[in-house]
């Protein structure tokens, strides 16, 4: 499993092959279940193209599950790529040709469309606000608010577009929050039984006060994440961390950033900025496929 930040964009597609396959396997059985019933009115030899255009102006992600969805529905077909992953397109600029079966042309159509649809919407969404935080040195890092089933899927978008990623899931990283805090009997308590249960893993507090960030540093957090302090207290919190003595935490703002106050947050001088809505509010790119026969 790779690290709980790729802090470096560090996330190899072929690591999680086996997490396509399966995003595939599943889109293709809860669409074409028993058989495209409407494809059958076309002759089983019939051949054509088709090309495929973005309406809207995007970032491309997530051309391996397109591939991966003809590859599973007939390996016969071709896949001509015009652009690149993580390129800007603008509307009616073709993006793929498809060759084969006309009837396998029209089963895949709207499977592999939702996956590149999808995961360039999360990719556009996230180059906008990796963007708008250029020349500042923070890292925008995702969370687990994506959808079910497309975790990889669009952590792999979010790293095409020049964000980072948080954790994957549940088991790959501590983070202490409040209630975590209480069960515990404190955050001292709490990050120490952390270093007994996986030593090695990374620990992470959240803090909403500055009792609680002075009681993080203390107990040896490696990441502090600020919750909903504003822009003027966590340019004090930096403060207050880097004169710290020793291994000072790496900082995480979160909580309540919008595009309006997203610069300001980045400008405090925190490492790492998690943003929900890189993955849970993404528009889907408007895509089509226009078919002709041979």
């Amino acid at each position: 499993m790779p690290p709980y930040f790729f802090a470096d964009n560090t996330m190899q597609l072929s690591q999680h092959l086996d997490t396509v396959r399966a995003n595939v396997c599943s889109a293709l059985a809860e669409d074409v279940a028993g058989g495209d019933i409407t494809a059958q009115l076309i002759p089983a030899n019939q051949q054509a193209k088709a090309r495929v255009i973005s309406r809207d102006r995007a970032i491309i992600a997530g051309r391996a599950w397109v591939d991966e969805v003809f590859r599973q529905l007939d390996p016969s077909v071709q896949v001509t790529w015009r652009v690149r992953e993580g390129e800007w397109v603008r509307p009616n600029q073709v993006l793929f040709e498809l060759t084969g079966a006309a009837r396998s042309l029209l089963t895949g159509e709207r499977c592999a469309l939702n996956f590149l649809q999808t995961l360039s919407g999360t990719a556009t969404r996230c180059r906008r606000y990796a963007d708008s935080v250029q020349g500042t040195g923070v890292k925008l890092l995702d969370t687990r608010k994506t959808l079910p089933g497309l975790r990889i899927a669009q952590k792999y978008a979010v790293q095409v577009a020049g964000c980072y990623n948080h954790r994957i899931g549940l088991f790959d990283a501590f983070l202490i929050k409040e209630n975590h805090i209480a069960a515990c009997g404190g955050i001292r308590q709490a990050i120490e039984s952390a270093r007994q249960i996986a030593p090695g893993k990374p620990v992470e507090v959240e803090v909403e006060t500055f009792e609680q960030l002075e009681q993080a540093c203390q107990a040896g957090a490696d990441i502090i994440m600020l919750d909903n302090f504003s822009p003027a207290d966590m340019s004090q919190a930096v403060k207050q961390v880097h004169a710290t003595n020793g291994k000072r935490p790496m900082l995480e703002a979160s909580g309540g950033i919008t595009d309006a106050t997203l610069r300001d947050y980045a400008l405090t001088g925190v490492d790492y900025i998690s943003i929900g809505a890189l993955t849970k509010d993404c528009q889907a790119v408007d895509l089509s496929m226009r078919l002709a026969t041979k």
